[in-house]
């Protein structure tokens, strides 16, 4: 047992690496996502291995402190000054997302929860993180996640330079941090509390939710003064999620989401086309550039889109406030929605 988490744990690590270097979005999940699907595929049948769930609860913790980190201040003011924009962007991606979603599962039979979850437009690694806990499939919500990253990582840089002319490369811009001391008692105390009190609240993947808003608050206060989860942490909290995923699939999962696939890209790229779409309604409301509007619209790939507004000159705080506000309500508001959608008397009959 011990020989073949030896030799998971040194794959995952050797993929992470090379996912990282050619800039794969939350790399760590990405490269733990593939090498437990790899396991298996080829030897999880003799051999099956799962993480325990200490290690799943770790994860969720450590991805929930990374994306209220991402929350600051500066980040906050921009919303407040171009706060009805963002309002309208930010809840109408919501509303496609999951139109789109409950389209999906009418189109294939898939679940609600899947369907609903594999297409929401943000914070793909939270989204996995809670995907079981919601009821959802988490191997099919991962494929469609990651299929959405993917997808638009690839065509906002493209679109945005040839059609605007913004420019940029993809590395993901640089974030400051209190050091490495600072960095790890926030880390331990927003996931301490967090937990403790996930623990006496009845909150729906309490473990991600709670300590993401305490690390929010603490992150938009500046007495933290840009601590933020150390990268090696925050990798193995990615890890631990993926390989949780991963390892679950089988030969079955596979042929699902091979036949899923056809759906899913016209589902994607209808969200694609009609977050683009949003971009003419912030050109109403803003003073913003088309470019720097349709960047901010997009669904998904934050670092991205971030990378081409800084290397095109483009107005980032704008970006990066639509981008951050629509990470934070898609990630706090799908457990009560889909919650709600999936009890509703619309669900069609098993």
């Amino acid at each position: 047992m011990l020989s073949r988490w030896a030799g998971v744990a040194a794959a995952t690590i050797v993929a992470s690496v090379a996912a990282a270097a050619v800039g794969v979005p939350s790399a760590a999940l990405f490269a733990a996502l593939a090498v437990g699907i790899a396991y298996a595929l080829w030897f999880g049948g003799a051999h099956p291995l799962a993480p325990p769930p200490p290690v799943l609860t770790f994860g969720q913790v450590v991805i929930g402190v990374a994306l209220g980190a991402q929350l600051t201040g500066d980040t906050l003011s921009a919303v407040v000054s171009d706060w009805l924009p963002i309002a309208l962007v930010t809840f109408a991606t919501l509303l496609i997302s999951l139109v789109a979603g409950l389209l999906l599962a009418r189109a294939t039979g898939l679940d609600r929860p899947t369907a609903l979850l594999g297409l929401i437009a943000g914070g793909a690694s939270g989204i996995v993180a809670m995907a079981d806990e919601l009821g959802a499939d988490a191997r099919l919500v991962a494929f469609m996640q990651y299929l959405r990253v993917l997808i638009v990582v690839v065509t906002a840089p493209l679109v945005a330079t040839v059609l605007f002319g913004a420019g940029g490369d993809l590395a993901a811009p640089e974030r400051g941090s209190a050091g490495l001391a600072a960095d790890l008692a926030f880390t331990a105390g927003c996931g301490v509390a967090g937990l403790l009190i996930a623990r006496r609240v009845p909150i729906t993947a309490g473990s991600l939710l709670v300590p993401l808003v305490i690390a929010a608050a603490l992150s938009v206060s500046g007495i933290t003064e840009g601590a933020r989860v150390p990268d090696r942490i925050q990798d193995l909290g990615f890890a631990a999620i993926g390989l949780q995923v991963g390892l679950r699939f089988t030969v079955a999962t596979i042929q699902q989401a091979g036949r899923l696939l056809p759906a899913v890209l016209l589902s994607l790229a209808g969200m694609i086309a009609a977050c683009g779409g949003l971009a003419f309604l912030v050109l109403l409301v803003t003073d913003v550039s088309f470019s720097d509007a349709y960047l901010a619209t997009t669904p998904g790939g934050l670092y991205a889109v971030l990378a081409v507004a800084i290397g095109g000159g483009g107005n980032v705080g704008f970006v990066l406030a639509v981008q951050a506000l629509r990470l934070f309500v898609m990630i706090l508001a799908a457990p009560p929605l889909v919650r709600l959608i999936t009890r509703s008397r619309l669900d069609p009959a098993p």
